[in-house]
């Protein structure tokens, strides 16, 4: 089987200010305290990931999720080891990254799609699905500075989600937005995962990270403290089950839904 994703023994550091005014910082100086210290949000990581698995990314907060996903969608370097991709990649790492707040729901539909690889021909024939999937009406054509973060999520996902790639990206997308787009984003996910791409997904939500994905990876503190099924990687992280009640009642809606269907 091919393999998607390779992470290498990677590390990533950050600095942070104790002293973030002058005065403070002249005062430090005098006092011989240290002005600036080094973190590590990733510990010498590494894994693979072949084509086709459909991985959650799991941890507390802080523990280095966010960092991972953006070194794996290139939007960040290691300081150390390597991080390989093969083929296109496309997914939601933050509610609106990427969109300019002066420009319309429609212009940052162009500009997004372009930031993912997209021509103009490619967005041009999929405009329509994407407009239809983000049902932001008409505030398409008006400035995104004036959209709600479900809003937001709307149309960063809907783009996102009509990329042909091969290595979906998804973090805590459904962390923001009504039950019904929750239900929709789910449903368009499981049609990813179906098809073969790759798909990260970070969630705090035992249930959809048990729905939507084969294995889980948890983060500890930047390292990797659990690498397996996702059952034992729920125990890793000793949740309780209490976050699975939203999903379960996405699921019982989604039967009843099926069930509806199959009577028609």
């Amino acid at each position: 089987m091919t393999t998607s994703i390779v992470v290498d023994d990677v590390t990533k550091s950050f600095r942070y200010q104790y002293h973030p005014t002058l005065k403070k910082l002249v005062q430090g100086k005098v006092r011989r305290q240290a002005s600036q210290d080094e973190f590590k949000a990733l510990d010498r990581v590494s894994f693979e990931v072949k084509q086709g698995e459909s991985i959650g990314l799991m941890g507390l907060n802080g523990s280095g999720k966010s960092t991972l996903l953006k070194l794996v969608s290139g939007v960040m370097r290691p300081d150390e080891g390597q991080v390989l991709t093969r083929g296109r990649i496309s997914g939601l790492i933050a509610t609106g990254a990427g969109f300019h707040n002066e420009l319309t729901g429609r212009d940052n539909i162009y500009m997004n799609a372009a930031m993912l690889g997209m021509s103009k021909e490619e967005t041009d024939a999929k405009f329509d699905d994407i407009a239809s999937f983000a049902d932001v009406g008409r505030f398409l054509d008006t400035p995104v500075g004036n959209y709600s973060s479900g809003m937001f999520a709307r149309l960063g996902f809907a783009v996102a989600v009509h990329v042909d790639c091969d290595i979906f990206i998804a973090d805590e997308v459904l962390a923001v937005g009504d039950r019904p787009f929750k239900r929709k984003c789910l449903k368009r996910m499981k049609e990813i995962r179906e098809s073969g791409i790759t798909m990260f997904y970070v969630s705090h939500s035992a249930g959809s990270v048990k729905r939507m994905c084969d294995r889980a990876i948890v983060l500890d503190k930047g390292t990797v403290g659990f690498d397996g099924d996702v059952d034992g990687a729920i125990k890793y992280l000793h949740y309780d089950g209490d976050d699975d009640e939203p999903d379960s009642e996405e699921s019982s809606e989604d039967e009843r839904d099926d069930a509806l269907a199959s009577d028609i």
